[in-house]
């Protein structure tokens, strides 16, 4: 165990490996106060790594192909950086501290979030996610409804099973410190240092969470972890860890791969375009092919098939809860049990759940909306006056005056009042009520998939849900091509822009999921690739809808306004793609160019406006800014 620890020499580089420097004292402090070296790329590989050696004479042609499954992966909510993010974080560096055989002298550890991760943190439900991916929890099996009882057992017993195994003390309050400045690489930052019994420090490294669960460190954050989800790099294939490899420096454009790579290395709209021009196939294959270096037919199959099995799980439990309120302070309300019971039982009568309570009238002076007639009161005023014949109210009195809606206005003016319609639109509410299900159970911490990321995962399920329920003839099929399709636009908002709320504002979660959901839906109707990406930009350019859309999310939850933003992306998705459709892919902007716009967008943004909750809705609705005040 000895032979494997480097000795550190005064002069050493701060890209050691790891080091011993005497912690001063137990200090919530003391943890920023050391001279600290860095794991890095050096405890996933061993090595040592020059600063000379992370730094590129000249930019490296990049693509933007990774494997569908690294984009959509399963997991819990709210939130894909701040939960997942941090989850697989301190999975990685629990692995890395077996892996060098450090893990059993560790004796205590100090965890320090930054950013935006100390802004918002405690409503993103990163300390849970943290301190479980400490204990080598998987966040893709993790029973969810054990995570809080399991948070709640170490803060109060201050017991941590580091690796699931390696018991030592561990005070949330001492050892969890919340600093607001940013690290140098990302808003997303965190820090892990472990000590020995002596308050030696053994090891220490720094994670950023991009966004969408992707991890990355200070000096893998473009070679490496950026573009997988594997804990363990060495049982990942290596093209999947690789964005350069396969392209021809010379021309900037995909040359011959091999068997190393994938076939098919798009880095931009354009690029795809013109590979299913080439080769005359559609997004989805293209995709498929790529995918098929890693895995099977039936691999392949199989996971898509799991990704919409975990998508459709997730919002039939959003519609059947039986939970009326969300957690957090908020104390917000759940709709969609509601507004899928009303669907059911004005869409398809008799088809109702039983179990779910009746939709009641509403209290107009709080929403201010029309009321429903309150039938039984109307008839029982029928029944008072007696009828001509004196034997009460006829059945035709009483359908009367249960169809009869109560309208508010005056009749003595010009300008009549206007009576209450028929609210039921089959098109809409479905969307909205998949969407609202999705992310009412990411906001309770349920499993989910992240699409691309957690903040905005209801609107790929919403939209692909009623296609398979309202115009597929192929279920499989359509998933099949559904998935693939929305993950080649994902990649290349991942490969020219970001998809982290922290980098770019909620116009990185929602905005690019509604994307991906529009070149997805059109694909589906038969549209060809020309179209579904016009699809897909349709729903971006337009700077009103989307560019510069903020993320503020009141109290730090993942709730307001982000649940309504997937239903009103949802339906918009669909428009994008129907417009695109009726206008045979004649556009003035490009994809290519939204996604640079958008990130210009994002680069301009004030820090208040990307996932702190320093301005916006959080400061308006005067709930206090997420703090570490236990």
């Amino acid at each position: 165990m000895e032979s494997n620890r480097r000795q550190v020499k005064p002069d050493q580089s701060a890209s050691t490996l790891w080091a011993s420097p005497r912690r001063p004292s137990n200090s919530p402090s003391s943890n920023d106060s050391i001279q600290r070296p860095t794991l890095s790329r050096g405890i996933a590989s061993g090595i040592e790594h020059k600063a000379s050696e992370t730094k590129e004479d000249k930019p490296r042609p990049e693509h933007a192909v990774i494997s569908t499954f690294d984009l959509f992966s399963v997991g819990v909510g709210p939130s894909s950086s701040h939960t997942l993010g941090p989850w697989r974080a301190g999975r990685i560096y629990v692995h890395s501290l077996k892996k060098f055989n450090i893990l059993e002298r560790v004796a205590s550890i100090k965890i320090t979030l930054y950013g935006s991760l100390a802004a918002t943190g405690r409503g993103h439900h990163t300390p849970q996610a943290i301190l479980l991916g400490l204990e080598d929890a998987d966040p893709v099996t993790v029973d969810t409804a054990t995570v809080q009882p399991r948070y709640d057992f170490i803060r109060e017993r201050k017991i941590l099973n580091l690796g699931g195994a390696h018991r030592i003390n561990f005070d949330i309050e001492r050892d969890m410190l919340w600093r607001m400045e940013q690290l140098p690489t990302h808003p997303n930052g965190m820090r892990f240092s472990v000590f020995d019994s002596n308050g030696d420090l053994l090891a220490t490294n720094e994670y950023y969470s991009v966004g969408g669960g992707f991890v990355v460190n200070e000096e893998t954050k473009l070679d490496e972890n950026l573009y997988y989800m594997g804990i363990d790099k060495d049982k990942v294939d290596p093209s999947r860890r690789s964005q350069t490899h396969g392209l021809d420096e010379a021309t900037d454009n995909p040359s011959s791969t091999g068997a190393s790579q994938p076939p098919y290395l798009f880095k931009s709209g354009d690029t795809l375009l013109a590979m299913t021009q080439k080769h005359n196939m559609t997004i989805a294959q293209l995709v498929y092919d790529n995918e098929l270096h890693y895995l099977s037919e039936e691999q392949i199959h199989t996971k898509l098939m799991r990704i919409w099995e975990v998508m459709d799980e997730c919002i039939r439990t959003g519609v059947s809860t039986t939970e009326k309120v969300l957690p957090g302070r908020l104390g917000l309300r759940r709709r969609a049990p509601m507004l899928y019971q009303r669907l059911m039982r004005g869409f398809y009568p008799g088809l109702a759940n039983s179990s779910l309570p009746a939709i009641g009238p509403g209290n107009s002076a709080l929403t201010g909306v029309i009321n429903a007639p309150d039938v039984e009161a109307e008839v029982a005023k029928l029944t008072q006056q007696p009828e001509l014949n004196g034997k009460g109210p006829t059945s035709f009195q009483k359908s009367k005056a249960a169809r009869a809606p109560r309208v508010v206005g005056s009749f003595a003016h010009p300008v009549l009042p206007m009576p209450p319609k028929r609210t039921v639109f089959p098109n809409i509410d479905f969307l909205s009520c998949y969407a609202i299900a999705v992310n009412e159970v990411n906001a309770a911490g349920g499993r989910m998939v992240t699409s691309p990321t957690n903040g905005a995962a209801g609107v790929i399920p919403a939209v692909l849900k009623y296609t398979v329920e309202f115009i597929s003839d192929d279920v499989e099929k359509t998933v099949e091509t559904f998935l693939l399709t929305a993950a080649a636009i994902g990649m290349l908002f991942k490969r020219g822009s970001t998809i982290s709320a922290a980098e770019g504002g909620c116009q990185a979660e929602v905005g690019v999921a509604c994307s991906m959901a529009a070149g997805a839906f059109a694909a589906c109707l038969g549209a060809p690739p020309a179209v579904v990406l016009q699809s897909a930009e349709v729903r971006f350019n337009r700077i009103e809808h989307n560019l510069g859309l903020t993320c503020d999310p009141i109290d730090g939850l993942v709730q307001v306004p982000c649940i309504e933003r997937n239903a009103l992306g949802a339906v918009k998705a669909m428009t994008a793609a129907q417009l695109a459709m009726a206008t045979d892919a004649l556009h003035s902007v490009s994809l290519d160019e939204a996604i640079e716009a958008m990130r210009l967008t994002a680069a301009d943004m004030s820090i208040k406006y990307k996932e702190t909750s320093l301005s916006g809705l959080a400061t308006t609705v005067k709930i206090p800014l997420t703090s570490p005040a236990w």
